[in-house]
């Protein structure tokens, strides 16, 4: 049986334009003579939908965009995800279409996202159909790592997906798809969602493994493809290599964040960035990310030091804003500073230098680049990196503001990576200086972030033992982290829960988020 994977960017709520895309490939599939064509999950109304989920109106659309997707299956079966209404609630589905006509409904049966629980219910899992004479197993979703001893006769396993990028997932679900397919000597074929959702972003990366678990094709990672698998040559197809290298990793970032900003932008009909460039690491990346998505021609940058900004940071930004060809302007904020300072004298009286005219600075910054935003519809991008995220090293209302953030899940020494990544890639965009430069807000006078905290690559590998790996304090000191250090910082995650809660959408790139697999009360008295 042949079966064409298409692997299609959707949008939510985008009912007919997911509904074209849909039918182009079943006409695509037929051209190219294919038994079967098969479509991620929820295909015909994108995902994560919420509480579009429980609009009878919206629901209703989504079938009868099905009925016309079934008019165009003749001579060809067809796998459709979406969202149908049951009388215990919402099931994201997949509709066997075979001769124009929808045989029957597969539903998910495990509903094990935070972003699902509450808008979908369980249904009794995947069911077998025979298709063109060959008999499969039809499996929705995270049912596929869950499900086991599939009948004898079962030739082809047919998973529909909608399984978002996280650091290391795809080497997770391969060996998955692996175990599953050796075990159970059968084909394992899996349609993947890809592209951005607001802060998720899918890679796609749908493929098809053998009889004895080996990965015999893979598409592309965060583009839309289109293959066609032949199971009667699955055994003669030579097999294809997981990206799992250093390279692939910082790659697959860098591509993942691209993607994401990307249809942030598109889909939400947005088409210019404004950044403030400073000269350092994060909003380097930053600009590089948005140029490459979005055209240099689309990317403007204020440069705005302060009286306590070095004059090399200022020439660092200038550097790279040439070397990307973005418009730019410099504004210095060192009058504006003064000006709030001094009016602020009657209501708080003659005080020492302390955050507050810190975070002043930041504030006048992000007042200048809304005002940009408004005034000519530059659409503001945040640059926060996951490390100051999560130890509170950002002000609210300053420099956590912003429209979307594309590097907020990532670790500052992951910026760094990306960086070099970069340069690699584009031919040395980003200034050696701002790559070598000590980390520093530059707020006050010789400020540098190695005052308060040692290195990054020290206190990033202590925040992902206790984010990502949900380590207590005292596995970490005996790990041989110094304990001084370890409860600073997780008293400094546990500190700034307040300025988490209030920022813009962050781009999921790692397998533990704020504010989705790591959720913590903003009101609580636990400090354990």
């Amino acid at each position: 049986m042949k079966i064409a994977i298409a692997q299609l960017n959707y949008t939510i709520g985008d009912i007919d334009g997911n509904t074209s895309k849909i039918i182009d490939s079943i006409n695509k599939a037929k051209a190219r003579h294919a038994d079967l064509v098969i479509f991620a999950e929820q295909a015909v109304s994108g995902t994560p939908a919420f509480d579009l989920l429980r609009k009878t109106t919206f629901l209703e659309l989504c079938e009868d965009a099905l009925v016309e997707i079934a008019s165009c299956c003749d001579g060809i079966a067809a796998i459709v995800g979406l969202p149908i209404l049951t009388d215990k609630g919402t099931v994201s589905a997949a509709a066997l279409i075979q001769d124009r006509k929808v045989l029957r409904y597969v539903g998910k049966k495990y509903i094990s996202a935070r972003r699902e629980m509450g808008f979908l219910v369980p249904s009794k899992g995947y069911e077998y159909a025979t298709i063109k004479g060959h008999k499969c197993a039809i499996i929705v979703g995270d049912d596929l790592s869950r499900e086991h001893d599939f009948d004898k006769s079962v030739e082809t396993i047919i998973s529909i997906n909608a399984r978002r990028y996280g650091k290391g997932t795809m080497i997770y679900r391969y060996e998955m798809m692996h175990n599953l397919a050796f075990v159970e000597g059968k084909n394992l074929v899996m349609v993947n969602q890809v592209g951005g959702s607001t802060e998720i972003v899918y890679d796609g990366t749908s493929g098809a493994l053998n009889k004895h678990g080996v990965p015999v094709l893979m598409m592309k990672n965060f583009e839309e493809d289109f293959q066609i698998f032949d199971t009667e040559a699955a055994e003669t197809m030579p097999p294809v290599v997981i990206p799992s290298t250093y390279n692939d990793r910082n790659r697959l970032v860098y591509e993942a964040a691209r993607c994401g900003l990307r249809d942030f932008f598109r889909k939400n009909n947005y088409e210019k960035a404004a950044i403030g460039l400073s000269g350092g690491i994060d909003s380097a990346v930053v600009a590089c990310l948005a140029v490459d998505a979005l055209g240099a021609k689309n990317v403007r940058a204020l440069l705005m030091p302060s009286q306590f900004s070095s004059n090399a940071s200022v020439e660092d930004a200038k550097t790279l804003a040439r070397n990307l060809g973005i418009e730019y302007n410099v504004i210095p904020i060192s009058e504006i500073y003064t000006s709030v300072v001094n009016t602020l004298k009657p209501a708080i009286g003659v005080t020492e230098f302390d955050s507050t005219e810190e975070n002043i600075q930041t504030r006048i910054r992000t007042v200048l680049l809304m005002a940009l935003q408004n005034k000519t519809g530059y659409v503001l991008l945040n640059s926060s990196n996951k490390s100051e995220n999560a130890l509170g090293l950002c002000t609210l209302y300053g420099d956590t503001a912003g429209a979307f953030s594309p590097t907020g899940d990532l670790y500052k020494s992951e910026m760094y990576d990306v960086a070099r990544y970069i340069n690699r890639r584009f031919g040395d965009v980003i200034p050696d200086s701002i790559l070598n430069k000590e980390p520093s807000s530059e707020l006050h006078p010789g400020q540098k972030d190695s005052d308060i905290l040692p290195p990054y690559e020290v206190v990033d590998a202590i925040l992902f033992r206790m984010i990502e790996e949900g380590q207590h304090r005292e596995e970490i000191v005996n790990a041989g982290f110094d304990s001084a250090v370890v409860e600073k910082i997780h008293s400094m995650i546990m500190h700034n829960e307040k300025k988490r809660f209030q920022f813009p959408p962050v781009l999921r790139l790692s397998s533990c988020s704020f504010g989705h697999e790591r959720l913590m009360p903003l009101t609580n008295k636990y400090g354990d």
